[in-house]
C-alpha cells in the first residue's frame, strides 16, 4: 500500500467543504492522518481566505485513478474548473506525495512543487510527519520549514472539529 499526503484548501464556506472532504476521503480510504487545520491568505490572487491541510491517507489505488477520485470528491463538492487557476475554490485537493515517487506519473507531477513554495502546504506536512523525507532535496519537513521564509506568507492555525478525527 502507498502512502500519500494528501492537501486540502477552500475559501468558499470553508469548514463544510473541508468536513465534507474529509468525510469522502474518510469513506474512500478508511482512517486518516489529519494535519491542523490554518487560515491562510489567498496566493495569486485577491481572495477571501483559505482553510488548508494535510492529510495522510494508504492506499493501493495508482496515482492517475487516485487523481480521478479526488477530482470526484472535488466536483461532488461544486468545485468549478472554467474559471481561472488561481481563484476562489469550493474544495480543492490535491497530491503532495505518493511514497517516494519523483517524476510525472499518470499525468500528476511528483512531489508537488507547492510543498516548497508555500507555507499553507509544508507547515502541515511538517507538523504532521516532521521526519520525513522530501523524495527530491532529501531533508526532513522540518528541516524544510525551520529554513522556509516564514515572513513571507502569513498563516495561523484555527479551531476546527471534525467528528471523524
Amino acid at each position: 500500500m502507498a502512502r500519500v499526503f494528501l492537501s486540502l484548501g477552500s475559501n468558499i464556506d470553508r469548514e463544510r467543504h473541508i468536513r465534507a472532504g474529509l468525510d469522502a476521503l474518510a469513506k474512500r480510504f478508511g482512517g486518516l492522518d489529519v494535519s491542523r487545520v490554518f487560515e491562510s491568505e489567498a496566493v495569486g490572487f485577491d481572495g477571501d481566505n483559505f482553510y488548508n491541510l494535510v492529510v495522510g491517507i494508504h492506499t493501493e489505488l495508482p496515482v492517475g485513478r487516485l487523481a480521478l477520485g479526488l477530482r470526484e470528491i472535488e466536483d461532488a463538492n461544486g468545485r468549478l474548473r472554467a474559471g481561472p487557476k488561481f481563484s476562489a475554490r469550493t474544495l480543492d485537493i490535491d497530491i503532495l506525495t505518493y511514497d517516494a515517487l519523483t517524476g510525472t506519473v499518470d499525468g500528476v507531477k511528483l512531489p508537488r512543487g507547492e510543498i516548497l513554495k508555500n507555507a499553507f502546504v509544508l507547515l502541515p506536512l511538517a507538523e504532521l510527519v516532521p521526519n520525513a523525507i522530501h523524495p527530491l532535496v532529501g531533508k526532513s519537513y522540518r528541516e524544510l520549514w525551520e529554513e522556509y521564509d516564514q515572513t513571507s506568507q502569513k498563516l495561523w492555525p484555527v479551531p476546527f472539529d471534525w467528528p471523524g478525527h
